[in-house]
């Protein structure tokens, strides 16, 4: 039993899963932690880390080795998202959005021949991709979105814009989401050098500051027969793509809840006040030991969750109530370990604060924490009441 795996979860992970889980947390340790502070600080996107995402293996361990994935299982996958979370939310979104929304939807719904092109560039890190559903005005509708596509010759024309889209300043692909001529939603695959598509950067975030997010415009965009994801018709594929996120989403909120825990213990020791540490007196230990329970909660939710998906019997409401749970257990770990540090809490001399406000975003994107209520209900009492 260690101090953050309390029901030693780690005897329920096979060999394979421990070891990839360790690889992981020794890169984060190492390549994301001693520099994310200066990034978030400055508000840049550590652009050197993607090749070493891509050698470390974290874009599409779930995607087949022959198309340059993993080959893993989904629980893997989660472990992978939770040590990297332990480092920032925005990596981790990175890594989300890479495997989980680009590389998914072309392996699920794409050509061979789409395929053999994109997916072992996405993989290596060469390209980054990123994923345009949400619009300005449709956030939790998806199924009002306005970017439309027009038959034309060759092809189809692209008109429309997306926001808050993670990757997108930076992206080579996109896989985006349109209205074709019927009405329905068609997934598409945009290339960067289109003629009319733009990808202009969002500033001024006090979240995910070391995440590039930026929009989607498309202005007459002329997309290719050949860059139709075939299988990908339908607003049900779409929503496929974000159960595979936020199911990435409720492991990586762990890690982060983890990090802002253990540097509370820490600091918790070494404080002193009234000639004792903090760590001494009882309101200090309710946090901590009401922190180290919730974060268990979530650990046993998470990992049922993954045995779940790699017997692939997971439906979108349990992804949908560990998404919410687990991330509203992160963030309110992050205050109480904010409040134990005191004014240190603040400060970037610790994660907390950082951590803090990327789980803001996180809380949101994928589905607010009132959407995913909402699924439940409409799951607990067949009534939808958000249409």
């Amino acid at each position: 039993m260690t101090q953050t795996d309390f029901f030693n979860i780690s005897e329920l992970l096979t060999g394979e899963q421990r070891l990839i889980q360790q690889a992981v947390r020794d890169f984060s340790d190492r390549e994301i932690k001693p520099v994310i502070e200066d990034f978030a600080q400055k508000a840049e996107f550590p652009l050197h880390l993607i090749p070493k995402f891509g050698e470390l293996g974290v874009f599409g361990p779930t995607i087949p080795v022959e198309y340059g994935g993993g080959g893993l299982d989904y629980t893997s996958y989660g472990l992978m998202c939770q040590e990297i979370e332990r480092g920032d939310s925005g990596m981790r979104s990175t890594v989300s959005v890479q495997s989980s929304l680009v590389m998914w939807p072309i392996y699920a719904f794409g050509s061979e021949e789409q395929k053999r092109k994109y997916l072992p560039k996405l993989a290596t890190g060469e390209w980054l991709g990123c994923f345009g559903l949400t619009e300005p005005d449709h956030g939790s509708n998806p199924g009002g979105m306005k970017t439309h596509l027009t038959k034309t010759e060759g092809g189809y024309v692209l008109n429309g814009s997306k926001m808050w889209i993670s990757n997108a300043p930076y992206a080579q692909v996109g896989v985006v989401w349109a209205r074709n001529e019927d009405g329905r939603v068609q997934g598409v695959i945009v290339e960067r050098g289109m003629e009319g598509f733009s990808t202009p950067e969002i500033h001024n975030k006090w979240s995910l500051r070391a995440s590039a997010t930026g929009e989607l415009v498309f202005d007459n965009v002329l997309i290719p027969e050949t860059h139709m994801l075939p299988g990908a018709l339908g607003l049900k594929a779409a929503l496929q793509c974000l159960d595979k996120a936020r199911y990435g989403i409720a492991w990586g909120a762990i890690g982060a809840a983890i990090d802002c825990y253990e540097t509370a213990v820490k600091y918790s020791a070494e404080r002193i006040q009234f000639d004792k540490p903090i760590g001494a007196f009882q309101l200090t230990q309710k946090k901590l030991a009401e922190m180290l329970t919730e974060i268990t909660k979530a650990q046993l939710l998470a990992w049922r969750l993954g045995q779940l998906m790699d017997a692939g019997k997971a439906n979108t409401v349990q992804i949908s109530m560990a998404k919410r749970n687990n991330v509203e257990m992160a963030l309110n770990t992050a205050r109480e370990s904010r409040q134990i540090l005191g004014a240190m809490g603040i400060t970037g001399e610790y994660p907390i604060m950082r951590h803090m406000m990327n789980l803001e975003s996180v809380v949101t994107y994928e589905g607010t924490q009132d959407i995913h209520l909402l699924i439940l209900g409409a799951e607990i009492t067949g009534i939808q009441a958000f249409k």
